[in-house]
């Protein structure tokens, strides 16, 4: 048994690498440009902190928090004209120590299969799995959630960071809130972590620039591939006057105009935040009931995650990376005495990212031209987030029913490394 372990943890590395391989050669030779953020947008502000000072989040605001600036500076330490391979790079090696606090370094036999899961998923999503500042947060989280339990306060404070990179990884620290026992280390660590983050900016004269992340999305409009986009995109195959696609040079995306856009644009943000909260109050429903919170942890966060992605103006491609964190906290705790099994989801994520792959790179010129069978394979695409989403709610409400139906058991994991 542990012969056939070793074997199956080592074919998993060479295919991890592999595998990252592959993505990088499609991030440098793919149609798109799938990696034009990094060569592009990130360069620019590499070079402008370089060259010039002035560095965004500290000198000028700026769209994401601050610590995204550490992987964008340390990607051009070669020189600009290395910034391709040297971010590739990058997140290979933060994936790869992902990898090894996920699988325990190949001794946890739940953790491998989690890992297998991750890995096809990378593949199935394609060169944007690698190429943007999320793939970082994705790696980060895998590690916070993996320490959530043995190391509280550790958890806390990576998560923090992960936060501080990309907002969304603040969904781990609520559900952890809710549902860990250690909370209050957490909460401690991941303040610290902030306040800290924070002092330092301020220190560098940062200001209210070390906020900005904040009011910086809060203007945007409806981007093309948000689930919420397809009533407009629709219309557009319609032939509905006055709707239309264009290119946002302040955002530097492609958005949605056309009657009602401005309304549902100002309604989604105060809608994702209830939904959030209606959520949170699922979980804390299905703990206080006496669902075992390892059980609750993965269906409250892929509700979150979900969430985030579903009641949200922005669709950019990359956030479908964001579901491999509750995909393999589900695959990971699948031992774990009463845990729903985490199939469904874990094979939904698969095919909600071979199409976000098909649609982009390769075709995304066809979706700016309104192409009605690409329309149609997004659409596709969000509805299945939608289930998603969906599924995971009643898996958060069946918990508790189940809960409150039977006496307590004590969760036991059936492997013992």
């Amino acid at each position: 048994m542990t012969t056939s372990r070793t074997v199956s943890a080592l074919a998993l590395w060479l295919t991890f690498v592999a595998v990252h391989l592959v993505l990088g050669l499609l991030n440098l030779f793919a149609p798109g440009l799938p990696l034009g953020d990094v060569t592009i947008v990130y360069a620019r502000w590499a070079e402008q902190a370089y060259s010039s000072g002035v560095v965004v989040g500290v000198d000028m605001p700026w769209v994401y928090p601050l610590l995204a600036i550490v992987p964008i500076l340390a990607s051009v330490t070669f020189g600009l004209e290395h910034i391709a391979a040297a971010w590739l790079s990058i997140v290979m090696v933060v994936n790869i120590l992902a990898l090894g606090f996920l699988t325990r370094w190949g001794r946890s036999r739940s953790g491998v299969a989690a890992g297998w899961w991750w890995v096809t998923f990378l593949l199935a999503l394609g060169p944007i799995a690698l190429a943007r500042i999320d793939a970082i947060t994705v790696a980060v989280a895998i590690i916070g959630v993996t320490l959530l339990r043995s190391h509280p306060q550790v958890a806390g404070v990576v998560l923090a960071c992960a936060t501080w990179i990309k907002v969304w990884p603040a969904a781990f620290v609520l559900a952890a809130l809710i549902l860990v026992r250690d909370r209050w280390k957490i909460a401690v660590a991941a303040a610290a972590t902030t306040a800290t983050i924070v002092v330092f900016a301020l220190l560098a004269g940062a200001g209210w620039n070390v906020f900005s992340f904040i009011t910086q999305q809060t203007g945007r409009g409806i981007q093309i591939e948000s689930p919420i986009a397809g009533f407009w995109l629709w219309q557009i195959i319609a032939g509905v006057p006055d709707t239309f696609i264009y290119y946002d040079n302040t955002i530097l995306t492609f958005q949605i105009a056309g009657a009602g856009v401005e309304l549902a644009a100002a309604v989604v943000t105060p809608l994702l935040a209830l939904v959030v909260a209606l959520i949170a109050l699922l979980g804390l429903r299905a703990v206080r009931a006496g669902a075992a919170s390892l059980n609750v942890l993965p269906m409250l966060t892929l509700a979150l995650v979900s969430a985030l992605i579903v009641v949200n103006k922005v669709g950019s491609p990359q956030f479908i990376s964001w579901l491999a964190v509750p995909i393999v906290l589900g695959l990971l705790t699948r031992t774990v005495h009463g845990s729903p099994s985490f199939r469904v989801p874990a094979v939904l994520t698969l095919v909600i990212a071979v199409l976000t792959h098909t649609v982009y790179p390769y075709l995304y010129h066809l979706l700016l031209s309104s192409n009605p069978p690409i329309i149609t394979m997004l659409s596709v695409r969000n509805l299945l987030l939608i289930v998603l989403l969906g599924w995971a709610i009643v898996g958060l409400a069946k918990l508790a029913s189940a809960a409150l139906s039977s006496p307590p058991v004590i969760p036991q994991a059936k492997e013992s490394a």
